[in-house]
């Protein structure tokens, strides 16, 4: 089966992983992804020595690369940047992630690519967004997702130390982003015959991914509150240990539902008329106690074995 894509032709200008994984997005659904790289190769090749030691393999390079055909070209050089220009004539998408400065530098920012080639869709990818006093501000996925878009923060206990942040993870997210702005794009071409600039932005995804948050105190006025397990407001949906000290989580998000399941699956039924968890007010008022008790019943087995005792009272 074809993928959807099929016959559509991207150039991907990318380094590192948002703009990569963007046009790696792009060619898993079908698209004929041609990425162009420096002489010196995208600094995404650095992964391998980073990863340790002189590795034949470059996983993460792999990963957000895998699918499309390369091109060396420097644009530097008159001859190179006419090479490019006629991949990016030929092409339906170009996909970037290059900030704006360089790509002005070289004539490849949205105005006289779209100019040239009216049915183009252009995505670019940023850290801070198109426009605005931090428009051409480097970015990387740590600073603007992580941390600026307050994820960091908001995933930190009072008092503690904030998590760091795992490889790619906003890199990731904003390249699913990308590819789903290129693809509406192209539903909008074949509509009027012409093409359109597409962006997002690292700092944007980040405020996204924490948007039940921030739009929520947003509307009411208020700070957010950074939760920790003994004070979490349904202790339905919290992580708790088993007896060989592994974690798992329950996902009672409808509290006053799922209770009942949880106290037969720990096997308390009395708990269920015991006035200090009768109610998800109770539970709320009493969820340090009541996370103290589970935490005991939950260190007597092993996770496999309270996932049967779950499994057959559809706790999930």
């Amino acid at each position: 089966m074809p993928g959807p894509l099929e016959g559509v032709r991207v150039v991907e200008l990318g380094v590192w992983v948002a703009g990569p994984g963007a046009g790696g997005i792009l060619a898993d659904w079908g698209a004929d992804v041609i990425k162009i790289e420096p002489r010196t190769g995208d600094p995404a090749r650095q992964f391998a020595g980073m990863l340790g030691g002189d590795l034949p393999f470059n996983p993460p390079f792999e990963l957000d690369n895998r699918g499309k055909r390369g091109i060396v070209v420097d644009l530097a050089v008159p001859a190179g940047h006419a090479i490019a220009m006629r991949l990016i004539d030929d092409a339906d998408v170009f996909v970037t992630n290059v900030r704006l400065a360089a790509l002005a530098r070289l004539g490849l920012d949205p105005e006289p690519l779209t100019a040239r080639n009216p049915e183009l869709v252009y995505a670019a990818i940023t850290g801070y967004g198109l426009t605005g006093p931090e428009r051409e501000r480097a970015a990387y996925d740590i600073g603007a997702f992580w941390a600026r878009a307050g994820i960091a923060h908001m995933l930190t206990a009072p008092g503690g130390v904030p998590p760091f942040q795992r490889g790619g993870m906003g890199d990731h997210t904003v390249a699913m982003t990308a590819a789903g702005a290129v693809c509406a794009a192209l539903v909008s071409r074949d509509r009027t015959g012409r093409g359109q600039v597409v962006s997002t932005s690292l700092l944007r995804q980040g405020a996204y991914t924490v948007g039940f948050d921030l739009n929520t105190a947003l509307r009411f006025g208020v700070p957010i509150a950074t939760a920790t397990r003994t004070t979490i407001k349904n202790p339905v949906v919290s992580c708790y240990q088993d007896c060989d000290g592994r974690w798992f989580w329950l996902l009672g998000l409808e509290g006053d539902r799922h209770w009942p399941d949880l106290a037969r699956a720990v096997e308390r039924p009395e708990w269920l008329d015991d006035p200090r968890f009768a109610t998800g007010s109770a539970r709320r008022r009493n969820c340090t106690e009541l996370i103290g008790l589970l935490d005991e019943i939950f260190a007597t087995r092993t996770r496999d074995a309270w996932g049967e005792a779950f499994d057959r009272e559809d706790m999930w």
